[in-house]
């Protein structure tokens, strides 16, 4: 059964309550796994991106599949220090299930995205990170706006006195990295979060 306080004080209380979360599958949308949580607390950066996939589902730990290794070895980052530096989050937190193409994973629906926002923006407020990197074009368009994925990859924002940096997906379902002036922007994107993340205050 779904709780959702009206007040949460500290992470660890919602992230308790988080873990148990139903909400997707109370309204009827067939997930394949349990919410995919965060390892530990106290990070100064929030990274956000679209969905757990099927390795995370199983270990219900965060961007623990290929893809995750992509992504550590484009921050040049060792997997204790990443899970250090980074709060990993993501527009919904189960496993969706796999597209009904085949290829990749299932995109979450609108109302999957509304009902899993509850977290996201707890989260947010407790944490108040100065940095958040987003990692593919849904996980982008939340923090954003409806910008297509090739114009915001290697750009700097600032919203509601955080820094946002959008990243590609590293899956490699998807084509975007094909390009070489895409790949150009993704390494403005990585350089700019690396400065970043130096930036942060530490402690």
């Amino acid at each position: 059964m779904t709780t959702r306080k009206s007040t949460y004080r500290s992470l660890g209380s919602l992230q308790r309550d988080l873990s148990r979360c139903r909400a997707c599958v109370e309204a009827g949308y067939p997930l394949e796994s349990l919410p995919v949580g965060v390892p530990e607390a106290g990070q100064r950066a929030y990274l956000f991106g679209q969905a757990p996939g099927v390795v995370e589902g199983e270990e219900r730990l965060p961007w623990r599949g290929r893809a995750g290794q992509t992504l550590r070895r484009w921050l040049e980052l060792e997997e204790d220090e990443f899970y250090a530096r980074f709060y990993c989050a993501s527009v919904t937190r189960c496993y969706p299930g796999r597209a009904a193409s085949g290829r990749g994973d299932r995109t979450p629906t609108p109302r999957e995205q509304e009902l899993c926002s509850f977290w996201r923006d707890w989260e947010l407020e407790l944490l108040r990170p100065r940095l958040v990197v987003t990692v593919g074009g849904l996980a982008a368009r939340h923090f954003v706006g409806p910008l297509q994925l090739t114009a915001c990859v290697g750009e700097r924002y600032e919203r509601d006195g955080r820094v946002i940096v959008p990243l590609p997906h590293p899956s490699g379902a998807s084509g975007w990295l094909n390009a070489r002036e895409n790949r150009d922007r993704l390494a403005r994107a990585v350089a700019l979060v690396r400065e970043e993340l130096t930036a942060l205050p530490s402690g």
